[in-house]
């Protein structure tokens, strides 16, 4: 597997200052010389050696300086230059500004059929539809990934989606190792979410200590962004790429089971509640029974405690009012 280099990439001002002295020293040399040879052909006489010795080699300087002028490049933050020669890489340009390198270097490190010729853009290129050229971009990146629709660990047909940001820590993986690495990191995202989704459940199913203390989609969401963040870093190192942060943007039950698991959940909840009332109720009629015993208000033998019992659950776990009814007879009449 290909690693990054440094490569080192001279100041751009420099060799501009260089560059535009080496034109204008060419245009100075051609055009003394022009001058030299027209005095001669006035006077009938051949030029002499040296005039057109600098008039070679004021071309010879010009073409020198539109060479060394094929080497300027620019960079922004955030932007990386791969430096290939002659299908060898060199190494990585990160430094911003404008440098100048190795005209040599290729400015694109792929064409489509309607790319220029001369290769004289050093931006992405287009290959077969995709990015691919010199200078690729380093920033961080957002995927927002489609919905998909995966089984969870109980086989129920679920909806998810997810939104990962990520960059190009290794320029030389991401460019030579993957064909495409901006679409190897869309498919194994949509891969690494699929793993995922299969490994949990969508939600606890029983009301047992053991199932409520597992990782669920639904209950634990940082801990599946950190599971899938992981998945994601082991997907995408070949490419050299980084994951920064991964989250779920939706989950859902697949509308095949919705309403199904929708009356499930409204009856965990029905049940829960009723759950709290009774309980709460029994500890207000202990707390009755045991209060009027201690006061000496009402003695209770055990028939008696059984119906106020009975008649203060009614009371406390009854949807509806409850209706008094005087009794004026004795309590077992």
């Amino acid at each position: 597997m290909t690693t990054e280099k440094k490569a080192h990439a001279a100041s751009g001002w420099l060799m501009l200052c260089v560059t535009v002295l080496a034109y204008i020293w060419s245009v100075y040399v051609f055009v003394t010389a022009a001058m030299g040879v027209d005095s001669y052909d006035e006077m009938g006489l051949d030029a002499p050696g040296s005039l057109v010795a600098m008039m070679v080699t004021s071309i010879v300087i010009f073409i020198a300086a539109t060479f060394l002028s094929k080497g300027f490049f620019s960079l922004q933050p955030g932007q990386a230059r791969i430096c290939v020669l002659f299908g060898k890489y060199v190494g990585t340009v990160r430094d911003d500004g404008l440098r100048w390198a190795n005209p040599l270097y290729a400015r694109s490190l792929g064409r489509s059929s309607d790319a220029l010729d001369d290769g004289s853009s050093v931006g992405a290129r287009s290959l077969g539809g995709r990015k691919h050229g010199s200078i690729i971009s380093t920033r961080a990146r957002t995927l927002n990934g489609d919905r998909l629709k995966v089984n969870d660990k109980m086989g129920n047909p679920i909806e998810i989606a997810t939104v990962v940001v990520w960059h190009v820590e290794d320029t030389a993986k991401a460019v030579f190792d993957v064909d495409d690495y901006e679409s190897f990191v869309s498919m194994q995202t949509e891969t690494a979410l699929r793993h995922v989704a299969s490994v949990y459940a969508y939600d606890h199913m029983e009301d047992d200590e053991a199932d409520s203390s597992s990782i669920t989609l639904r209950s634990n969401i940082e801990e599946v962004g950190e599971t899938l963040k992981a998945e994601l870093d082991r997907r995408l190192a070949p490419a050299g790429v980084t994951v920064d942060d991964a989250r779920l943007t939706h989950l859902a039950y697949a509308p095949e089971i919705a309403q199904a698991m929708l009356r499930r959940q409204q009856a965990e909840a029905v049940i829960a509640a009723r759950k709290k009332i009774v309980e709460g109720a029994v500890s207000m009629v202990d707390m009755a029974l045991t209060q009027l015993s201690d006061d000496g208000v009402v003695e209770f033998d055990e028939d008696r405690k059984a119906v106020m019992a009975s008649n203060l659950m009614v009371v406390l776990c009854g949807e509806s009012d409850a209706q008094p009814v005087l009794n004026a007879g004795s309590l077992y009449q």
